[in-house]
């Protein structure tokens, strides 16, 4: 669960290192998102010479998650950190590659780029 106020770890090389989610899209009431939401952050530290800036506001979509995330054969995914892909104003992945394990859930909600560059499919 990543709720407003959330920082979370960039798993793609647009440039960002961190985020800070202070919106989640599509959710007016919602407290918090979860894997394959999409959400928006300004980003907290980011490398020199890169698409992506500091203080820089984005769309990303949530790929990690620390809090138990249940499958539908109703097992349990976990992860070690809170991450997240930085997408583009058409939701498309902005970075050419994809750094960590990703859940398999991605594609079954219209990411199937993100699961296709990742190494690990979870």
């Amino acid at each position: 669960m990543v709720q407003r106020g959330t920082k979370l770890n960039v798993a793609d090389n647009s440039g960002a290192k961190l985020v800070k989610c202070f919106n989640i899209v599509g959710k007016a009431n919602k407290k918090s998102a979860s894997i394959g939401d999409i959400i928006i952050c300004a980003v907290k530290k980011a490398e020199p010479r890169r698409e992506v800036k500091n203080h820089q506001v984005v769309k990303a979509v949530i790929i990690r998650q620390k809090s138990n995330f249940r499958r539908k054969d109703g097992s349990y995914v976990r992860f070690d950190d809170n991450a997240c892909c930085i997408l583009n104003d058409k939701n498309e992945l902005r970075g050419n590659r994809i750094l960590g394990p990703v859940p398999r859930e991605i594609r079954e909600m219209g990411f199937e780029k993100i699961v296709t560059l990742a190494k690990d499919v979870v």
